[in-house]
C-alpha cells in the first residue's frame, strides 16, 4: 500500500497534463486589460468549481496599480521598474526568493516608504504615500500592552478612540475574528494566534479598501496557522477587500489567492492564476501538483 501511494503521489506531481485549475501567465497580466479577460474567461461556470446559481460577492475594494517602480537602498537596487496591477477585490499574494524585493514592493504599495521612480494608483487616482488609506498587517502582532484588547482594536479607528460608536466598531471587528468575549483582557495573556486575531480585527476595523499582509502569519505554529488561513480567507471572502500577501510559504499562496505572483531580481517573472474552489483542499492532487510547479520555478538553479 505504501509502495503504490508513493507512486501514485509521484505520477501526478510529475505528470505533464495540463491542469484546468492553474494558468501561467507572463508579465502582461499586469495590464488591467489582459486581467479583465482572464477574469470574464475564468468566470465560466466549468472553471475551477465554480457554481453557475452562486453569485460573486462585489469587490469591495481598490484596484492596485503600479508603473515603473524604482526603489534602491544604497547601491544596491531591489526593484526594477516594476509593473504591477491588482483589480479591485483580489486577493493576491507574492513570492520568491529571500531579498526579491517583495516586502519593499508592499510597503511600497502600503505607503510606508516611497519609490524612487514610478507611479502607484487605487481605482482611478493617483495618491501621495500615506493617503491611500490602505492598512497592513505585519508578522508581529504589535499590541499595545497596556491597553486592552479591544482598546487595541480601536487604534485602527482614524476617528476619536472610546465612544460609544467607536467602541461598537471594534467589538464588532473582534466578534469577526471569533474574541468578543476576550474585549476586555490584556495581550499578554493571549496566545501568538489569539494576538493575530486581535491584529487581523485591528486592521479591518475601519473597513479598507486595500490590506496589505507581510508575513502575518509566519511565526504561528502550523496548526495555528491554518486556522488562521481559514479565518483570513473567510473575511476576504464577506468582506470582498483587495488583499496583496507576501509570504515565504508556497501552500499559504495557493491556500488564499486568486492569483500567485513570483518576483525576481525586482521585477515581476511570472504570474499564476489559481482557480482552485474554495475553502482550498491542501490534500487535494491539484492543490500539490500547483504548489510543486511554483516550488520547481523557484529552486530552478
Amino acid at each position: 500500500m505504501e509502495s503504490g501511494l508513493s507512486e501514485a503521489v509521484t505520477a501526478v506531481i510529475h505528470s505533464e497534463t495540463t491542469v484546468p485549475d492553474m494558468t501561467l501567465i507572463d508579465p502582461t497580466v499586469m495590464d488591467p486589460a489582459r486581467v479583465e479577460f482572464l477574469a470574464a474567461r475564468d468566470g465560466r461556470p466549468d472553471a475551477g468549481g465554480t457554481n453557475e446559481h452562486e453569485a460573486k460577492p462585489l469587490a469591495a475594494g481598490d484596484s492596485v496599480s503600479a508603473r515603473g517602480l524604482f526603489k534602491s537602498f544604497g547601491a544596491k537596487r531591489v526593484l526594477e521598474g516594476l509593473d504591477f496591477f491588482a483589480p479591485a477585490g483580489e486577493f493576491l499574494a507574492v513570492v520568491g526568493r529571500s531579498g526579491c524585493g517583495k516586502s519593499t514592493l508592499l510597503r511600497l504599495l502600503a505607503g510606508l516608504d516611497v519609490p524612487d521612480a514610478g507611479r502607484i494608483s487605487f481605482g482611478d487616482r493617483s495618491v501621495a504615500p500615506g493617503q491611500s488609506g490602505a492598512r497592513i498587517m505585519f508578522q508581529e502582532a504589535r499590541l499595545l500592552p497596556w491597553a486592552t484588547v479591544l482598546d487595541n482594536v480601536e487604534i485602527g479607528l482614524s476617528a476619536a478612540r472610546g465612544t460609544p460608536d467607536t467602541q461598537k466598531l471594534a467589538l464588532d471587528a473582534l466578534t469577526a475574528v471569533g474574541l468578543a468575549d476576550r474585549a476586555g483582557e490584556w495581550p499578554s495573556v493571549l496566545s501568538g494566534g489569539q494576538k493575530q486575531r486581535v491584529a487581523l480585527a485591528r486592521a479591518l476595523v475601519s473597513r479598507p479598501r486595500f490590506l496589505a499582509l507581510d508575513e502575518p502569519l509566519g511565526a504561528l505554529d502550523a496548526l495555528t496557522r491554518i486556522e488562521m488561513q481559514h479565518l483570513l480567507d473567510a473575511v476576504w471572502q464577506r468582506e470582498r477587500f483587495t488583499a496583496v500577501l507576501v509570504t515565504h510559504d508556497v501552500a499559504e499562496a495557493v491556500t488564499l489567492a486568486d492569483r500567485i505572483v513570483v518576483l525576481d531580481d525586482g521585477a515581476v517573472a511570472q504570474g499564476i492564476h489559481v482557480t482552485l474552489p474554495r475553502p482550498r483542499q491542501r490534500g487535494s492532487a491539484k492543490f500539490g501538483l500547483l504548489e510543486e510547479c511554483i516550488l520547481r520555478y523557484l529552486l530552478r538553479s
